[in-house]
């Protein structure tokens, strides 16, 4: 997911001077941050280092990262009236060409060792941020907006399915060689809530990002959808027009898995090759790392899948 982590203590290091959206709005030091792993672990490739919340922050919104608790939002959405105060339409080379020029300088300093993967928040992900005013556990406020306000919940769902397809083709232009849509939020939707207030958009982003990226005579990159705890919409998420499917369980690694000792995270990444195979499969962890693991465990999951997929390969 995100590589760049609290587990490493060359990112403790280079973070501790800054803000975290300070951190994020320079190109220089999310570059260096996007690096760091790749020093460290022969990984297969980068993601840039970014958050999803500075979609929210093009619309208008101020983010603040709050230690101990995490993104916050001092005014969040409470009332309809509010999408008012959101700009409606965003030049995203303006807000986010900051992310842009990360991009591009991080391509260049990776010099073709590894491609450069892009990322952006899902819209009801990012919806539920803007109503909540952070991280919840039940998502009830953003949830009800969807009961309550079902016209006005697609509104600003389409404001923001507009604005994140815009910031996917511009992380293309400036560099990106694979895209990801984390719908890190799906899973507190059931089934037709998801088909509703999720899924449109999802499909919506796939097409419209590739029919600009052609327009604009830019690569056809692949692009991943990722639908947190979404295992009943596996169907529809495989026909939402992505090339892969991200998915918990399935593919991927529990990541507490690398509190375990090494000979045991060899085990399990083991019996997990042998069921997925390893073509058309992207080994992965099913979510992101903790701050108190162990790179050294990092390492050798890294080291497992590849020592298990030659040996896979080789011997079928």
């Amino acid at each position: 997911m995100r590589q760049a982590g609290r587990y490493l203590p060359e990112f403790r290091e280079t973070r501790a001077a800054q803000d975290f959206f300070d951190t994020c709005r320079s190109p220089k030091l999310c570059c260096e941050l996007t690096l760091q792993p790749l020093r460290r672990f022969p990984l297969d490739a980068a993601i840039i280092f970014s958050d999803i919340l500075v979609v929210p922050q093009a619309l208008g919104m101020e983010v603040v990262m709050v230690p101990g608790k995490g993104p916050t939002f001092p005014e969040p959405l409470k009332e309809v009236e509010d999408l008012l105060k959101l700009r409606q339409k965003v030049d995203v080379t303006a807000e986010l060409g900051y992310v842009f020029q990360a991009v591009t300088l991080t391509r260049h300093s990776l010099e073709g060792k590894v491609p450069l993967i892009g990322f952006s928040g899902a819209p009801w992900t990012l919806m539920s941020y803007m109503v909540e005013g952070g991280g919840s556990t039940t998502m009830a406020k953003a949830k009800s907006w969807l009961y309550r306000y079902p016209e006005a919940s697609h509104r600003l769902l389409q404001l923001l399915t507009d604005v994140v397809t815009d910031y996917l083709v511009g992380q293309v232009a400036a560099g990106a060689q694979a895209l990801q849509l984390f719908e890190s939020h799906a899973g507190h939707l059931g089934p037709e809530q998801f088909q509703e207030f999720a899924l449109p958009y999802i499909r919506d982003i796939a097409r419209d990002v590739k029919s600009k990226l052609k327009a604009e005579a830019l690569p056809l990159v692949p692009m991943i959808i990722f639908a947190k705890d979404a295992h009943y919409a596996l169907r529809d998420l495989a026909q939402a027009g992505y090339e892969v499917v991200g998915v918990t369980l399935q593919g991927n690694l529990d990541p507490c898995a690398l509190y375990a000792p090494k000979e045991k995270i060899g085990e399990l990444v083991k019996k997990m090759l042998e069921s997925f195979g390893t073509q058309r499969y992207i080994a992965n962890l099913g979510h992101g790392l903790y701050p108190d693991m162990n790179p050294e465990h990092v390492g050798a999951f890294v080291e497992a899948v590849h020592a298990h997929s030659r040996h896979i390969n080789k011997h079928g």
